[in-house]
């Protein structure tokens, strides 16, 4: 078959020539299409790597800050705690200090008892409204102590003109002095339950100053 192209001296053709330049320019820009897919390739992996890092330290940065939150939280609640603690004892030590004295009043021990009827007895007199009372008693005091109680209060309280007489049916009370009017209208419990309950409010925080205990006030009753 006879060829078209022109060959030169070496015996190529101008069509393998131009076939050449194409091929080789094709191969050259497959070469810069492909260094520059690397390039962005790496922008964008060394951009996600980045970002990552940064998302990283930011959660990092978080968790420390909640952890930090916390640890301060816990904390603060350590005193108030132990604060708690302290005042959960001290209440159990002072509770127990008052049945022991609950108990010694009941016992009657340690302490004149004929004259802590008179003592509480004239109390309520001198304090009471009225010119006439009746005196209540527990009843193993009612033939002990009663005439003889009744006798004296006036003069204790300071109050010589008032009359003071003696109920013959017994309280119900372990020991000391209810004191009312003949109406009842006025009723001063000075038994020493409630007297006991009336004054441990103040009784204890005197108590827990001197033992350096931390309680919490109570609010003190008045006689009923």
């Amino acid at each position: 078959m006879r060829s078209t192209g022109l060959a030169d001296s070496n015996g190529t053709s101008s069509h393998d020539v131009l076939r050449d330049e194409i091929l080789a320019d094709a191969q050259r820009q497959a070469q810069r299409l492909i260094r520059k897919a690397e390039r962005e390739a790496a922008a964008l992996v060394d951009k996600a790597v980045a970002e990552c890092e940064q998302q990283c330290q930011e959660k990092l940065a978080a968790a420390r800050a909640a952890a930090d939150r916390h640890r301060a939280l816990t904390l603060a609640t350590v005193p108030v705690q132990i604060g708690r603690m302290r005042a959960s004892r001290a209440e159990r030590e002072l509770e127990s200090l008052r049945e022991n004295v609950r108990g010694q009043l009941a016992a009657r021990k340690r302490f004149d008892y004929r004259e802590s009827l008179l003592a509480l007895a004239a109390e309520a007199v001198a304090r009471m409204e009225g010119d006439a009372f009746v005196l209540q008693l527990a009843a193993g005091d009612l033939k002990a102590h009663g005439p003889a109680l009744a006798a004296a209060v006036a003069a204790r309280a300071g109050r010589p003109d008032v009359t003071v007489t003696l109920d013959t049916q017994p309280a119900t009370i372990g020991g000391g002095v209810i004191v009312r009017d003949p109406p009842s209208r006025q009723v001063w419990n000075n038994s020493f339950e409630a007297r006991l309950d009336r004054l441990w409010p103040i009784l204890r925080n005197q108590i827990a100053e001197h033992l350096g205990l931390q309680t919490i006030a109570q609010p003190a009753g008045g006689p009923s």
